[in-house]
């Protein structure tokens, strides 16, 4: 089985992104920054924050869920706001997406902020809302259970150090966890996560048993060339002892984003 996670960069560079999701052939996809404008006529909108223009693929939940029409699709909003063609104002939601190949059953799920609420009028200040989600999903080829989290953690001005809303981010999470996932449970944990190394984050992840494959493995970068800045860690993938981990991969090649993807094939424990 394989699970793909990756910050989609809001599409900014394109169907070669689409084109990788649909390639890498994964079971599960766990996807942030994901834009999504049901109806909108248009295949490029512009974010515009502080003088910079920044293009975001207007359809791109729609544009990935139909390269994989044999997964169930799930959006998850964060956020509502405008994103602009020339001087044309388009109300936008933002967010995480979710597949799941098809012969895969979600037996149950939970989706949750972890940072904030919903802001249906507005990207609003920094640090902005964040949300997270969980899907706990029945193999039907070998009938074990596994449960997947993702979310996107928010982004500080201030940088990737710990900080009491991040205290509150990681229990919010490790909480959705919980609630969803039952025992015996393959469970991985994923996405961009924006916190360093050390972070409390891994001690609450850590008490559900939960070790990350990142740093784990050496990996020490996990952005493509397309970020300039310093420090390169954002996303990690963490697996509990029901994972079997047959390979691991955080592939530089693969530039479709400003994050690389973190990719685990794995099989569930008995």
């Amino acid at each position: 089985m394989r699970i793909l996670s990756l910050n989609c960069w809001g599409g900014r560079l394109g169907l070669p992104l689409v084109d990788y999701l649909r390639s890498a052939d994964a079971d599960v996809l766990c996807l942030q920054e994901v834009v999504h404008a049901p109806g909108c006529p248009h295949e490029w909108l512009i974010y515009r924050e502080d003088g910079a223009e920044l293009p975001q693929r207007a359809n791109l939940f729609h544009e990935i869920a139909s390269a994989l029409p044999s997964h169930a699709a799930f959006f998850c909003p964060a956020a509502r706001g405008d994103l602009f063609h020339g001087g044309e104002a388009v109300a936008t939601e933002w967010g995480l997406a979710t597949f799941v190949r098809g012969d895969l059953v979600v037996i149950g799920q939970a989706q949750g902020f972890v940072h904030g609420d919903y802001a249906a009028t507005g990207w609003g200040p920094h640090p902005r809302a964040r949300n997270a989600h969980v899907v706990r999903l029945f193999d039907r080829a070998t009938g074990g259970t596994l449960t997947v989290a993702h979310m996107h953690g928010l982004r500080d001005p201030g940088g990737k150090a710990d900080t009491p809303a991040r205290l509150v981010q990681a229990e919010r999470f490790t909480a959705l966890i919980r609630a969803t996932a039952r025992p015996g449970d393959a469970v991985i944990a994923c996405g961009d996560l924006n916190v360093l190394p050390g972070s409390v984050t891994f001690r609450a992840l850590g008490a559900l048993g939960l070790a990350d494959l990142v740093t784990g493995r050496g990996h020490t970068d996990t952005r493509t060339s397309h970020y300039r800045k310093e420090p390169r860690w954002a996303d990690y993938l963490l697996v509990n002892g029901k994972v079997r981990v047959d390979r691991f991969s955080v592939p530089a090649a693969s530039e479709v984003s400003d994050h690389r993807p973190l990719l685990l094939d794995f099989a569930p424990v008995a």
